[in-house]
């Protein structure tokens, strides 16, 4: 059997080129699904999955870093609060009786008497035995170089 050369031929005026253009894309990588016989299966997604996921993600994170935030705010309100004691047992001290003069670097107790008087005392609440003076101890002080008062305890 002889081969025809014109039976490799290819009538062009059969081709229908508007056919073939929609069978084609011009950037196949941008398709969302495979463009070859060999190419990856893309599989599409459950939008509402995907979203429900990053939403879960954000709200943990956000969690956490407003969990960081609440306890540093709840380290400075513990601050603010020792500074006010501080200032409260400061201005007690300077208007209490005092009947020595304070050394810097030296403890020193705060009592309330009865009648309410405050007194800043050299003598430490386990000292005075029997004959304690005082209705309440308020504070165990030290004097600072700045003259301001550090509250011990």
């Amino acid at each position: 059997m002889e081969h025809n050369p014109k039976d490799n031929e290819i009538d062009v005026s059969q081709i229908d080129l508007e056919k073939m253009k929609e069978k084609t894309a011009e950037n196949p990588s941008l398709l969302p699904y495979a463009h070859t016989v060999g190419g990856a299966v893309i599989k599409p997604e459950d939008e509402g999955k995907i979203k429900g996921q990053a939403i879960q993600a954000m709200q943990e994170q956000t969690t956490i870093q407003m969990k960081q935030l609440y306890d540093q705010m709840q380290v400075l309100v513990e601050q603010a609060q020792n500074i006010n004691r501080r200032i409260d047992i400061s201005n007690r001290i300077y208007v209490a009786e005092l009947r020595f003069s304070p050394i810097i670097g030296r403890t020193y107790y705060l009592y309330e008497r009865e009648n309410g008087e405050d007194v800043l005392s050299l003598i430490a609440p386990n000292e005075w035995g029997r004959s304690k003076k005082y209705q309440k101890h308020l504070a165990t002080v030290k004097l600072l170089a700045d003259h301001t008062w550090e509250i011990i305890d």
